[in-house]
């Protein structure tokens, strides 16, 4: 969450759905320490249109040096723990809306969803880079977005996530079998 929490207004581009990641925010010894990401290089990393009125609320009457995602009492958002950080909080709140949502739904006999496990920054990482993957994202782009020093970290990483698109693979050679010989 270095990244994320070392975000500044100027970082965040809305119109063309940017951040620029420079610094990362971590707790040395119980201070913050604000430096380079962990590769000491800057990157981009796009986010998805239905982020942009959370990102412009976020960025809004807001100077440009100051924090996108600061504490409640200012300052840099510290990981606290598990249970009771600001990370843990917010994921309980979706939760709870969640599991209110689902009990509203039972209420009127309709079928519910489930209700968001608890989860960690690194899950949300993992998620993003998976759904990119299987999205069929160029493997060079999500390697940028992650940071990774290389699209074989990345390969190395994910690979998983290739296993189970075998099957897609496997389809799509047909399709482009069947089409290459009905036109031939």
């Amino acid at each position: 969450m270095g990244e994320a929490t070392g975000l500044t207004v100027a970082d965040v581009d809305v119109s063309r759905r940017r951040l620029s990641i420079s610094s990362n925010a971590v707790i040395v010894n119980g201070h913050v320490i604000v430096g380079t990401p962990k590769t000491h290089e800057r990157r981009t990393v796009v986010y998805p249109a239905f982020l942009d009125a959370a990102m412009t609320h976020a960025i809004t009457l807001k100077r440009p040096d100051e924090l996108v995602f600061p504490a409640e009492t200012g300052g840099y958002l510290r990981p606290g723990n598990s249970r009771s950080g600001w990370f843990a909080g917010a994921c309980k709140r979706a939760r709870l809306e969640d599991a209110s949502d689902a009990a509203e739904f039972r209420g009127r006999g309709e079928k519910t969803r489930a209700v968001m496990p608890r989860v960690t920054p690194h899950d949300l990482r993992h998620t993003a880079a998976s759904l990119a993957i299987s999205a069929g994202a160029n493997v060079k782009a999500v390697q940028r977005m992650l940071g990774h020093a290389s699209a074989a970290m990345t390969l190395d990483t994910y690979a998983e996530l290739f296993d189970d698109d075998l099957d897609d693979v496997a389809s799509s050679l047909e399709v482009a079998r069947s089409t290459a010989l009905s036109n031939g």
